[in-house]
């Protein structure tokens, strides 16, 4: 009988280049994360999910894929792969490793080919080429600008020298977007899914998987909802500006509902073939959607009996610290998910985001994708972002569903904001010449002791990206044991969650609390988190988790408490 493991899994986020480096070299590869899963059993989750592997010329940290059957050897071997899966299962550990089929990288064996025929050409027809517009084709076929700055189009040079097509790219030009609507493309990743299968994996993550169908004819998107608010009002009057911006709102709703290029109806029918070809395989195999859609009703047609086993809730982890606004996106989530006979998840970091404990402290909170560095006019506030961090963290591995956890939030870390330029290399900083930080900050690599010239994270003392000098403060071994610590906080969380079946559990909200108060029973517990500025009285019952520093009498703000009640 199926047990539906993932339903409700904690599931933990190994991003392999900052995890743990075997080699040497400054970047983190399998035989680390091999070396470090005793400490994730310990931890107390289920699952691992690896970000992309894969052969890649690492243009955007292996979103990049060069070659989906194949270990780059930046990250080790198929050997390594599966010393490390093995491992895993012999500590009881799931495996998902992640999917990217929107795009290759333009070092796939295809897009070569591609480039070498001629328009028309069946090499061609696998990706996304379109003549161009203007008197000599020099305008790019649309407007769409990529998700990292800049046109989404870049032309070729034919063998002539002559400029030639176009090719699409939602993000970087070394991604070129593959055609959906080529029986190829299908076939291709029904290999790929299988080879990967028959190695023993228990899933996958898909990378936009909201983003792989385009609209036929790849219509222009009004020009009004690319701009960005400083664009948007220059050398306007003030009257002119505030109409302009409600244009703008209203345009930029109707674009989420209605895009040319993410939730295209048509992405369902290649998930529900995915959903048969894992059915081939014994156990309870996942497909995990990234897909970037709202509102949650929509969202939820990803993870229908048919289709997808979970989709990442961005909303809520877009919700900012505000308990009406948390209460709502919960209530929603459960309401919606449930429709269609899935579980909510819950999730506060990955490595695309600003770091939760940093983000809850952030004013004004950048856009998505732009990240925080030095010249960012925010102002933040480390202790207060930790402290909400932790009662976000409680709060989150409360509620029914599946969880995830990015790599080094069991630890608190912040997001890194003064990385030096020099050492930057996420595509989004580069293309918009260092306007836009991106995602680096979150992705600086795990401190594992406090000693040692990269914190325990490299044999060799080597790291890929350089860490701050507070890492040793936030360094696992300084936290192992030590009563109060976010580590420990963790490891009880995911312990009380496992013995409790809060996972699989159901919620009842509480009245009677103040309206910055969320608070709720999950089985035997009751959950309260405070979310304003004031303390709030606590009922009866024994605190079996406090996120704050000894909780008594009364919940201080930004803290979550578990009581077990009589």
């Amino acid at each position: 009988m199926s047990n539906e493991w993932w339903r409700s899994a904690v599931i933990y986020q190994v991003y392999p280049r900052s995890f743990a480096d075997a080699s040497g070299d400054g970047i983190g590869d399998l035989a680390g994360v091999t070396e470090r899963l005793p400490q994730l059993k310990d931890l107390g989750v289920d699952a691992v999910w690896l970000s992309p592997f894969y052969t890649s010329p690492q243009r955007d940290a292996g979103y990049d894929v060069a070659d989906y059957t194949d270990v780059d050897p930046l990250f080790g071997t198929l050997d390594d792969f599966d010393a490390m899966q093995a491992e895993a299962k012999r500590l009881g550990l799931k495996v998902i490793v992640d999917l990217v089929p929107n795009h290759s990288s333009s070092e796939h064996e295809w897009f070569k080919a591609a480039l070498a025929a001629e328009p028309g050409s069946p090499e061609r027809a696998r990706y996304i080429f379109r003549d161009g517009r203007g008197e000599n084709g020099e305008v790019p076929p649309n407007n769409w600008l990529s998700v990292f700055g800049g046109p989404a189009w870049t032309q070729i040079t034919d063998a002539d020298g002559k400029p030639g097509q176009w090719y699409l790219h939602l993000f970087d030009g070394s991604q070129p977007d593959f055609d959906w609507n080529n029986p190829e493309v299908h076939e291709l990743f029904r290999g790929v899914l299988r080879f990967w299968l028959d190695r023993g994996v228990d899933g996958f993550r898909v990378d936009v998987a909201h983003g792989m169908v385009k609209q036929e004819g790849l219509p222009d998107v009004h020009p009004l909802v690319q701009l960005g608010d400083d664009e948007l009002t220059a050398d306007l009057e003030e009257d002119q500006a505030e109409e302009t911006a409600a244009e703008k709102e209203t345009l930029v709703a109707e674009f989420a509902a209605e895009s040319p290029y993410w939730g295209q109806e048509g992405v369902h029918e290649i998930f529900r073939d995915w959903h048969n070809v894992l059915a081939e395989y014994e156990g309870d195999r996942v497909l995990v959607a990234e897909a970037w859609v709202s509102p949650l009703e929509k969202l939820a047609k990803w993870v229908r009996p048919d289709e997808m086993s979970q989709a990442f809730n961005f909303g809520y982890l877009e919700t900012p610290w505000n308990a009406a606004e948390v209460r709502a996106v919960i209530r929603d989530s459960l309401e919606a998910f449930s429709a269609v006979g899935a579980p909510s998840t819950w999730v506060l970091s990955n490595h695309d985001v600003i770091r939760h404990t940093t983000r809850f402290s952030a004013d004004p909170l950048p856009p998505q994708g732009a990240g925080i560095g030095p010249k960012t006019p925010t102002k933040l506030d480390e202790q207060l972002g930790l402290k909400r961090g932790r009662a976000a963290s409680m709060l989150m591995l409360a509620l029914p569903g599946s969880a995830y956890v990015y790599q080094g939030e069991e630890l608190g870390l912040p997001e890194v904001v003064d990385l030096p330029d020099e050492a930057r290399e996420d595509p989004t900083f580069h293309r918009t010449g260092g306007e836009l930080y991106g995602r680096d900050g979150c992705r600086v690599p795990v401190p594992w002791t406090s000693t040692g010239d990269s914190y325990g994270f490299s044999h060799s003392g080597r790291s890929w990206l350089p860490q701050p000098p507070e890492w040793a403060t936030y360094a696992r071994d300084a936290q192992e044991g030590t009563e109060g610590s976010t580590l420990e906080l963790y490891k009880q969380a995911l312990r009380l969650r496992a013995e409790h079946g809060l996972g699989t559990g159901s919620l009842t909200w509480l009245d009677g609390y103040p309206d910055a108060v969320v608070a709720f029973t999950n089985g035997d517990l009751t959950v309260i988190a405070n979310i304003g500025t004031e303390p709030v009285g606590l009922p009866g019952g024994e605190i079996v988790l406090d996120s704050g520093k000894g909780t008594h009498g009364s919940l201080p703000a930004d803290t979550t408490v578990w009581i077990r009640t009589a």
